[in-house]
């Protein structure tokens, strides 16, 4: 089984970034800076390959607002969604590689559907170049305040009914449905996947009592939870969500193994010329330093800020496609 997670991403590339550091100090001859190309007078256009107002665009906003001034261009949001974020992902593979377009991106559509959409009219790993990985969220398991009061009698309910109890997604092979998959590989149990379209449609269904049980971030379904219209089971973490501090992890649950962390990244095409991609970077990673106004904000809206670099998200992202591979492989999981 490959697993990864943002906190090993962090803590390893720490420690190698900084021996790697030391060895080129000691050995790098001095050399004037070289100075960098110009940058291309034109705005930079973020493309998020979801629909306006769900939680990828609104973090892209957040992004396009603080990075413009620093790189002196207007930053503009566009939306191309379609095809569970193929659409955008290719607009940007096939855009001129001047550092002004710039993918957007999320789980699903960088590291889940290079598995579960074989014919991709583009590679990941060989078309785009990361720039970073932004945030992070964990999702949390909620049934309705009449179902299961613990994962335990849920898992007792399925196993007594298999195929009769069910879960809803967003669509297949979004992070929600990816949860589920492998709380049911975890445990062993059988229960029947109902796709929606988007987390307001699951929240509907859910209320009406048409769907046992469901996954969501934790920052859209925190206020529900909070309202008591939802009972939260586990969140997909290594630690609680700071918003729901009484909710368990997946293994203080009894579901050691169901993490799930969806990420957000920042990509350009691969051919993007090494100091715009640090220029990018160095931008990212001011606008969401400890104590900025950006970081707040995403820290508000129940998101965890990693900032990993270049390298470090190259990597990251590597292994999420080879463990996310896995996990579709083992389930089953079709596209619609």
């Amino acid at each position: 089984m490959v697993r990864t997670t943002l906190h090993g991403a962090l803590a390893g590339f720490g420690r190698r970034g900084a021996l790697a550091g030391f060895g080129l100090a000691m050995v790098a001859p001095r050399a004037a800076p070289a100075q960098p190309a110009p940058w291309p007078d034109r705005p930079v256009r973020l493309i998020v390959p979801f629909p306006p107002g769900g939680p990828v665009d609104t973090g892209a906003r957040l992004v396009a607002a603080a990075i413009a001034p620093i790189l002196g261009q207007q930053a503009l949001v566009e939306n191309r969604s379609g095809a569970g974020g193929v659409i955008g992902i290719d607009a940007v593979a096939k855009a001129v590689p001047d550092g002004t377009t710039i993918a957007y991106g999320s789980t699903g559509a960088l590291a889940v559907n290079p598995s579960l959409l074989p014919n991709l009219p583009y590679d990941t790993l060989r078309d785009l170049r990361p720039v970073a990985v932004l945030t992070s969220t964990n999702s949390v398991l909620v049934v309705r305040p009449d179902g299961p009061r613990d994962l335990a009698a849920l898992v007792a309910q399925a196993k007594a009914q298999p195929g009769r109890l069910s879960f809803a997604s967003t669509g297949p092979g979004g992070t929600p449905h990816l949860a589920a998959e492998l709380l049911k590989l975890r445990t062993g149990i059988d229960i029947a996947h109902v796709a929606y379209r988007g987390a307001a449609p699951v929240i509907t269904a859910m209320l009406a009592g048409e769907i046992t049980m469901a996954f969501l971030d934790v920052p859209v379904l925190a206020p529900h939870i909070r309202e008591g219209k939802f009972r939260g089971l586990l969140v997909t973490g290594h630690e609680r969500a700071a918003v729901l501090p009484e909710v368990p992890t997946a293994e203080q649950a009894g579901a050691a193994g169901v993490i799930v962390e969806g990420w957000n990244a920042m990509l350009v095409p691969a051919a993007t010329p090494a100091d715009r991609v640090a220029r990018l970077s160095d931008a990212v990673r001011g606008v969401l330093a400890p104590g900025s106004e950006t970081r707040a904000r995403f820290e508000a809206m129940g998101q965890r800020v990693v900032n990993l670099g270049p390298e470090a998200a190259a990597a990251f992202i590597r292994a999420e496609i080879a463990k996310w591979a896995e996990v579709v492989r083992a389930a089953n999981i079709r596209p619609d």
